[in-house]
């Protein structure tokens, strides 16, 4: 039977390190939350969501057809995105947690972590490289009670370590799983590009 699936878009940090909103910068023609909305195969999903503060990031989302989820108080960490986004969705079997900021992300490499997921869907699925997980991850309802609880700027990884035995990677190329957290990051991104 297929399950049913759900997926959040975490948009909703301050980007502190950044020094500005980074997903409105762009790359390639394509601000950084075009390009992660752009990987996310919407048909695939019971419902997307992206938490986000920004007002334009969210009215993006809802153009796109996606669930735009206002977090009026991110300073509160991700824990409260990550509340927000599960509190959204439908009833779900799993949801797919994607962070906003991996500019070279591929939508295949988002496939392919659910089609794993698929097979198996008492794990938990990341994509990562050699061993080396990163992001996104997939998580079966199971886990739901254990994210919604999560306290501060703590994110899935706190499930996942409690849990390393569920964690199936799912290999994808290292510049995938490249976040843009200083200018610099992007820099070299947008210089390699030309």
């Amino acid at each position: 039977m297929e399950q049913r699936i759900g997926c959040i878009v975490m948009a909703a940090g301050l980007a502190s390190r950044y020094g500005a909103n980074k997903l409105l910068e762009t790359l390639d023609g394509r601000t950084l939350i075009e390009r992660t909305l752009d990987t996310v195969p919407l048909e695939a999903f019971a419902a997307a969501a992206v938490v986000a503060w920004h007002p334009d990031i969210l009215a993006l989302a809802e153009r796109r057809g996606f669930l735009a989820v206002e977090n009026d108080r991110p300073r509160d960490g991700a824990s409260r995105t990550v509340r927000l986004g599960l509190q959204a969705l439908p009833p779900c079997d799993g949801a797919l947690f994607l962070v906003a900021d991996q500019p070279m992300l591929q939508r295949r490499s988002v496939e392919a972590v659910l089609r794993r997921w698929q097979e198996d869907p008492s794990r938990i699925v990341g994509l990562g490289r050699g061993g080396r997980r990163g992001n996104p991850c997939l998580f079966p309802s199971s886990l739901f009670p254990e994210l919604m609880a999560l306290e501060g700027d703590r994110g899935g990884s706190a499930v996942i370590q409690r849990h390393s035995d569920l964690l199936v990677l799912v290999e994808a190329a290292e510049e995938e799983l490249l976040d843009v957290d200083v200018p610099e990051t992007l820099r070299k991104f947008q210089e390699k590009g030309r």
